[in-house]
């Protein structure tokens, strides 16, 4: 499994409105081949800033898949507009973990 990361920084005053596209971006990408799961986080001390992990089967499913996707234009028409600046998304493969 490969895991996205990607800080979203959203533009202060827009968290409820970005909170709300993302209900519906949500099911756009859930949809897609290779999606295994996907997790949203707002942080505490910069409340402007949402913590993005996904999680895919293989590295293409993200970057080829869903991102040359029609779907993913959808997902950009829902989200995009809240970001300044872009976020920098990053791909992770799991080395250990812990329960």
């Amino acid at each position: 499994m490969i895991t996205e990361h990607a800080l979203l920084p959203v533009i202060p005053g827009q968290e409820e409105e970005f909170e709300a596209a993302f209900g519906q971006a949500k099911s756009i990408i859930s949809a897609m081949p290779g999606f295994i799961s996907l997790a949203l986080s707002r942080s505490i001390e910069s409340p402007s800033t949402y913590l993005l992990l996904v999680g895919w089967e293989s590295l293409e499913d993200h970057t080829v898949g869903f991102r040359g996707s029609p779907e993913y234009q959808q997902w950009r028409r829902l989200l995009h507009r809240f970001y300044e600046p872009f976020p920098v998304v990053e791909h992770f493969s799991s080395v250990t973990s812990a329960r």
